[in-house]
């Protein structure tokens, strides 16, 4: 079974960390011992939360940006080995590690290189939240075509309904992307306020991703 994956969006807030968390609560009622883990947190208090460095969150930022202007307002450098050690670490303790990406999937983190890179390097099958809603069509897209022209494995999609919206345009997303790329679609996750609903309703969708992963 695979070890590992990163999940990326479509966008920033189309609700990668509600997935992961998902995903998560999912592996560990399979009995896994399962970590998610986030390479570069923005928009962060830096003395906050127990983990506020080490392996689980290799860098913290206060702005809320891109990895790279983050980082660059603090005068500091974001370095691909020490998250791939970070990574290498937990994969070591753990039987599963769900990578949050930062954004959208094309996030610099320097002038030169991007997260998705690193997530490359590492050969992490790649999981894609796209927030089901106009426009999720060409967003979806553009993120599949970056991640198809670096060769990555596209594990399949989840569709992720925010938002009320036009309810012919929510249920044609999925189904004319399906189309059009050929990827899987793992299912479209409905906008609830309640936690345990909303992972009942999840759960199916991490049967599938689960499945994938085997």
């Amino acid at each position: 079974m695979i070890k590992a994956i990163f999940v990326t969006g479509t966008d920033t807030g189309v609700g990668k960390t509600i997935v992961c968390s998902l995903l998560n609560r999912y592996f560990l009622e399979k009995g896994y011992r399962v970590i998610t883990q986030k390479w570069i947190e923005t928009g962060v208090a830096k003395n906050s939360g127990k983990n506020n460095s080490g392996p689980v969150f290799p860098y913290r930022f206060k702005l809320a940006a891109s990895a790279h202007l983050a980082a660059a307002m603090e005068n500091k450098k974001i370095k691909a080995a020490r998250i791939i050690k970070a990574f290498k670490a937990l994969s070591a303790k753990y039987d599963f590690v769900i990578v949050e990406g930062i954004g959208g999937a094309l996030v610099p983190f320097d002038k030169k290189h991007l997260v998705i890179d690193i997530a490359k390097q590492l050969k992490l099958p790649v999981l894609v939240v796209s927030r089901n809603r106009l426009g999720a069509i060409n967003h979806t897209l553009l993120t599949i075509e970056a991640l198809q022209k670096r060769r990555m494995n596209i594990l399949g999609l989840v569709f992720n309904n925010l938002n009320k919206d036009n309810k012919a345009v929510i249920k044609d997303n999925p189904r004319i992307i399906k189309a059009l790329t050929g990827e899987k679609i793992f299912g479209i996750l409905p906008k609830m306020g309640k936690k345990e609903e909303l992972y009942k309703k999840f759960m199916p969708i991490g049967k599938r991703i689960y499945e994938q992963l085997a």
